[in-house]
């Protein structure tokens, strides 16, 4: 499961160490299939994810971070997450990162802590600095939205592609007696790719089924209930980060610029 949501920004280049050809063998079952001892070798050098995994593991009482539980919550949501004190949680989460933050981490402050939950939501919304930046121009609504873990709805099977229908987030910029706000839109329809090496990381999908999208590439079949909890943890994140959204100011252009030149903002590798 973690390969399964992990692959498509490492196979771009943003999380996790280079040429982790592993995580396609575990996703896809090909060939050879990867030791569960490779896949938590690699999972540790996932510097965005693996510290939520270890510390939502650690307050739960689960002994291993990759233990299902842990990656679906992390991931998608669960009951197990939802538990989850979201402030104590973001507090440990702080007294581990802020003396390494560096650049990466550098919005994980107190101020986030109101916000904070043992997702990827938080660290997309909340962490990244794109909804900091979202009045500068397309690219950060559109990384955002790329980077949260959606949900779609199966509307066609293509050869190695999906079609599929689902919400999208939607950034309205304050007007005169008016807020800013990051909303879930309407649903629409689009492709995503589901398939390496010819092989798909989920099989036989029927039309009608969900699925979970991870930057244009769909990487799980979801359950009625596993999409309820998809679509409660990316609501709550969104009411939480609500107050601060509306009261952004944007950080001046050459400091966008520098964050998409860099890609400093989704680095989580082990540099």
């Amino acid at each position: 499961m973690f390969a399964q949501y992990a692959h498509a920004p490492n196979s771009l280049g943003y999380c996790g160490p280079s040429g982790s050809a592993a995580l396609v063998a575990a996703a896809t079952g090909s060939p050879p299939v990867a030791a569960v001892t490779e896949i938590a070798g690699i999972a540790r050098r996932f510097s965005g994810a693996w510290p939520y995994k270890r510390i939502l593991a650690d307050l739960v009482g689960i002994e291993d971070p990759l233990d299902p539980r842990i990656v679906r919550g992390y991931w998608t949501g669960n009951d197990l997450a939802a538990a989850v004190d979201g402030r104590a949680f973001g507090e440990r989460l702080l007294a581990e990162l802020k003396p390494q933050a560096g650049h990466y981490w550098a919005h994980l402050t107190e101020e986030l802590l109101p916000e904070a939950a043992p997702t990827h939501a938080f660290h997309v919304l909340a962490v990244y600095p794109w909804s900091r930046l979202l009045d500068r121009g397309p690219e950060p609504l559109d990384i955002l939205e790329s980077c949260r873990i959606a949900w779609a709805v199966v509307e066609e099977v293509r050869d190695n592609t999906l079609v599929v229908r689902g919400p999208r987030l939607c950034f309205t910029a304050a007007t005169r007696g008016t807020v800013s706000k990051l909303v879930l839109g309407p649903d629409e329809v689009r492709e995503v790719g589901y398939r390496i090496n010819a092989r798909p990381f989920v099989a036989g999908l029927a039309v009608g089924e969900s699925v979970a999208v991870h930057w244009d590439f769909a990487c799980d079949r979801l359950t009625a209930t596993q999409v309820g909890a998809l679509v409660a943890q990316t609501e709550y994140q969104l009411n939480a980060m609500a107050p601060r959204i509306a009261r952004t100011e944007t950080p001046k252009a050459p400091r966008m610029a520098r964050i998409l030149r860099t890609g400093d903002h989704l680095r989580g590798d082990d540099r």
